[in-house]
């Protein structure tokens, strides 16, 4: 299965993975955010509903993934443009891409300092 993990890595561990990719381990597919508001600026309700309408689907029009969610065509090409600045959503020939059969979240919080 093709997962891509969301996630908020301390430094150690961007710096661990780095390492371990370096000695020829597979790491797999990471978006990483500097902070869990920021995930949750860019991964809102609706995008994760994005998301999903796309996992595991290939190459997908906007217009069908309007339909898809039940929500206008501008307001999912306006989610769809902020899935792309984000390096989540692929550009395609016809439409878009989200290139995984998975998503998995990883982040730990802590008490606050």
């Amino acid at each position: 299965m093709n997962t891509v993990t969301l996630g908020l890595p301390s430094a150690e561990a961007t710096t661990q993975r780095m390492a371990a990719a370096f000695r020829g381990e597979v790491q797999g597919a990471h978006l990483s955010f500097a902070s869990a508001e920021l995930l949750w600026k860019v991964l809102t309700a609706k995008r994760w509903e994005i998301l999903r309408a796309m996992t595991g689907e290939g190459e997908i029009a906007i217009r069908e993934i309007a339909r898809r969610v039940g929500r206008d065509v501008k307001a999912v090409h306006g989610d769809v443009q902020a899935l792309l600045t984000a390096g989540i959503l692929d550009r395609a020939d016809r439409g878009v891409i989200f290139p995984y059969d998975a998503i998995h979240v990883d982040f730990t919080l802590t008490k606050a300092a």
